[in-house]
């Protein structure tokens, strides 16, 4: 009875410790088959933690542990079956929402993104623009490597605004970590844009050289 604390015999309490193993509900309609006694199973799982009975049991499914459900269908119900997604069906939000394949967009960092497919996951559905103008003239781009904007102009795609660099040129290119004080490329005058650039490849060329030579 709620309330009241269960007292139970010693050759029911050695049983529980000696069970205590069990999932809680074969604990549960063993101790109830063995002692005849109606006991309920969240009062056995309470006695189990008020021991400190520990089951070895987390809860949680462990590498290689196939779920009990597996390639199982679930059972037909009208009601659930009239409320489940259908393949490829779009409703509310989601429909609202939805772009077709082809669709462009302006990111926040104003570069042009296109939609390439519907599939998993979300993030690969867009594709920088640039990127793929880039590749349709020149191949996928190597490990280590990037594109940088010519012009500034992030929406401009012609594949000739676009030159691959190396991706430790970046930071100094926009300024970063040790280059804080240097003028950033993208805030340069255009007349000043190749010097910038010629600049930070000098000088990637130059620490290559320095750690070759020290390796």
């Amino acid at each position: 009875m709620k309330g009241r604390t269960i007292a139970y015999s010693d050759a029911e309490m050695a049983w529980l410790e000696a069970n205590r193993l069990l999932p809680i509900s074969d604990y549960h309609a063993g101790f109830v088959a063995t002692f005849g006694r109606e006991v309920s199973a969240q009062n056995l799982h309470a006695l189990r933690k008020r021991r400190g009975w520990k089951t070895g049991r987390t809860g949680c499914f462990v590498k290689g542990q196939e779920p009990p459900n597996k390639g199982k269908t679930m059972p037909y119900h009208p009601n659930s079956a009239a409320t489940r997604f259908k393949p490829g069906n779009r409703s509310g939000r989601a429909e609202e929402r939805y772009k077709a394949i082809g669709t462009e967009r302006i990111s926040q960092d104003g570069y042009r993104e296109v939609k390439i497919h519907d599939g998993m996951p979300l993030q690969s559905r867009w594709r920088l623009v640039h990127l793929v103008e880039w590749e349709k003239v020149n191949g996928p781009i190597p490990d280590g490597q990037c594109l940088k904007c010519l012009d500034g102009d992030r929406a401009n795609v012609d594949p000739a605004n676009w030159q691959l660099i190396p991706r430790a040129l970046l930071p100094a290119l926009i300024g970063g970590n040790r280059y804080r004080d240097r003028l950033a490329y993208d805030d340069a005058a255009p007349d000043l844009k190749p010097v910038l650039m010629t600049l930070a490849k000098v000088e990637h060329q130059a620490r290559g050289l320095r750690k070759r030579r020290a390796a």
